[in-house]
């Protein structure tokens, strides 16, 4: 990932945010000279520098397949940014970008598919996003016919290896034009655009407004 120095961050707790937000991630292998791509949602745990990821795909996918290195990609929020918002475009050339927020994993995937462990991980992500949307639904491992469908999955573990973490916030601007761009994006009614302006206020105040 191409990675400017202004939008490197380095706090591992701005991407365990990142992960509690949205932990729905893409998932990038290579099989010859092909990649191949999944979206599916994960359980993220962190120990200090120790980073996992857990989760599974259906059997039929050829990514099951897999173990070795790969590529898991969490996306943050994202938003348009207009030169017109900027207090200083009459007097420097500015154009239009996007903000955004988005974290590459790079490690080592290791399958597995026995019973009790693929029971665990279906009613430890069930139970997680059921909290989300007000639900009860859990894995009940005793009963026969929930237990025969996870013989259609895969299971997986993903040790982090190596992480980058792009923020890109408009760190490259003068304090006013950041100042007026978060204003922006909070005044509009998209929920990413909304957060986006949290992201540049977080990392402002982080900074001590001290330009």
């Amino acid at each position: 990932m191409y990675l400017p120095r202004a939008f490197d961050e380095t706090d591992l707790g701005a991407l365990d945010r990142l992960a509690a937000a949205d932990a729905f991630a893409t998932l990038v292998t290579v099989r010859g000279d092909a990649p191949q791509v999944s979206h599916l949602p994960v359980l993220y745990a962190r120990e200090r520098e120790r980073i996992e990821l857990r989760g599974h795909w259906a059997r039929p996918n050829p990514q099951a397949r897999h173990a070795g290195a790969a590529l898991a990609i969490l996306h943050g929020p994202h938003a348009y940014i207009s030169p017109g918002w900027y207090p200083d475009k009459e007097t420097a050339a500015r154009v239009p970008t996007w903000n955004y927020a988005v974290a590459h994993l790079h490690g080592q995937l290791h399958t597995f598919d026995d019973e009790a462990a693929l029971a665990a991980l279906v009613d430890e992500l069930s139970v997680r996003h059921e909290a989300r949307v007000g639900g009860d639904w859990r894995f009940e491992s005793e009963r026969d016919e929930l237990r025969r469908q996870l013989r259609g999955i895969v299971g997986f573990r993903f040790a982090v290896e190596r992480i980058e973490l792009k923020f890109k916030l408009s760190q490259n601007h003068p304090l006013a034009n950041r100042e007026n761009v978060a204003a922006r994006l909070q005044a509009q009614d998209r929920e990413d655009s909304r957060a986006v302006a949290a992201l540049m206020r977080e990392r402002m105040a982080a900074r001590g407004r001290e330009d």
